[in-house]
């Protein structure tokens, strides 16, 4: 099988995922074709051929350009899938070639299990195994689902795209999102909760668990879901990706969405009841137990100490 791997590039960078790409091929047991809209100065580490267009001349963000250098490289390869990132770039482009292919499109695809395309839904407390049965497969990866398993250290056969046309997009720039509430990426510390925790009542316990710590409180994207927090205090690929020196999980069963958002953290410990959660992949601690019996004895001896 063949992959053509669509990378991103923003702001003058080639973004990260472009490594996730990779392991996605990997997995898969494919062999690699890689597009990228940059520059040479920025290029990907893959042992392949890499279809280069300038991002001078065709933009970084500028779907009718992309599109059709996209689709004269898939009639030059003549992949079975086409890979992009779950990002605002995949999102508005994915569909775009799938629609001009013909082709079958699953989103946020977060694993492969004996060549099938694993599919969260019912907000990730299922999964849906996927094969297609057209030609061609458009695929949007969610981002942190396919981390690297081993360095690649590799200069790909770089193929430079010719730019024609210029779209109908005058592209102006980022903008940031409004600032509001609690910014959890400046926190050290972050204590944060997630559905196992039982009740809204209980995130009392939590915060009062970062604040002994000096740090914040947070959570996964079902107990916001919930209302039982502010959006400002979601961590996960939907809410804030932090990377603080100590994340305690709490009750959090360890969904692909939230660990992209946590997966930087230098120290993970998870309270957990469920010793086979996903969550203990990641830990550096699991502690298997009550969290309401935990979290008020830790609160209790750390005041002590401080007191």
């Amino acid at each position: 099988m063949k992959i053509l791997l669509v990378a991103e590039y923003r702001e003058g960078k080639l973004l990260g995922t472009s490594a996730e790409l990779i392991e996605f091929t990997v997995r898969m047991d494919a062999q690699a074709v890689m597009f990228l809209v940059g520059n040479k100065q920025n290029l990907p580490q893959f042992d392949g051929r890499l279809y280069l267009a300038d991002a001078a001349q065709a933009g970084e963000f500028n779907p009718a350009v992309h599109k059709q250098l996209l689709l004269e490289v898939i009639a030059r390869e003549q992949p079975q899938l086409i890979a992009f990132p779950h990002s605002s770039y995949g999102w508005d482009l994915a569909p775009r070639v799938a629609l001009a292919l013909d082709a079958t499109q699953f989103s946020e695809v977060v694993d492969v299990q004996e060549g099938h395309l694993i599919v969260p839904v019912c907000n990730a407390k299922l999964q849906r195994r996927m094969k297609a049965e057209t030609e061609k497969t458009v695929v949007t990866l969610q981002a942190g689902a396919f981390t690297p398993t081993q360095s690649i250290s590799a200069t790909p056969e770089v193929i430079d795209l010719p730019v024609t046309g210029a779209g109908d997009i005058d592209f102006q720039g980022y903008e940031a999102a409004a600032a509001g509430g609690v910014d959890l990426s400046k926190a050290k510390v972050i204590v944060s909760a997630g559905r196992g925790i039982g009740k809204a009542e209980n995130l009392e316990m939590v915060a009062n668990l970062a604040k002994a710590l000096k740090g914040e409180y947070a959570a996964s994207r079902p107990v916001v879901d919930a209302d039982w927090t502010d959006h400002s205090r979601q961590v996960g690929t939907t809410g804030q990706t932090v990377a603080p020196k100590l994340y305690i999980a709490c009750g959090i069963s360890g969904a692909i969405q939230h660990l992209a958002g946590m997966k930087k953290s230098d120290f993970v410990i998870a309270i957990n009841t469920d010793k086979d959660a996903p969550i203990g992949e990641v830990a550096d601690v699991l502690a298997v137990c009550d969290l309401k019996q935990l979290i008020p004895l830790l609160t209790e001896k750390i005041n002590a100490q401080q007191a």
